[in-house]
């Protein structure tokens, strides 16, 4: 009789406990970036894009005046930790980093961009 209910007991507990550990939301990022060198009419701003699409961050980067190319990226920390090695060392084929400066780093609950876009 004992072994009847433990196994009626052990039964519905196993209908009821969750089917695995819960699994938190990865932690979201949000920074700004400005690269200097020769990062303009070099498709930076392209290769910028298509790099930040392919690591499923979100946000925007736009030449400035001053010959630097300026954005901010939002998305998992991993993948913004990847974007900013990228941005410091590797960019389009053509243009030569002389430096990357991250600023506002800080996390967030949710994205406010919808896509990685291209202004200017």
């Amino acid at each position: 009789m004992k072994f009847c209910l433990l196994a009626t007991f052990l039964t519905c507990f196993a209908l009821i406990a969750p089917l695995g550990p819960v699994m938190a939301s990865p932690k979201l990022l949000s920074l700004e970036f400005e690269v200097f060198g020769r990062v303009q009419g070099v498709f930076f701003r392209k290769y910028t894009q298509k790099q930040g699409k392919e690591l499923g961050l979100r946000g925007w980067c736009m030449n400035t005046p001053q010959g630097s190319v300026l954005g901010q990226l939002e998305g998992e920390a991993s993948q913004v930790e990847k974007m900013k090695v990228w941005l410091q060392r590797t960019g389009s084929p053509e243009s030569k980093i002389d430096k990357a400066e991250f600023r506002n780093v800080k996390e967030i609950d949710s994205y406010t961009f919808t896509s990685f876009d291209i202004r200017g």
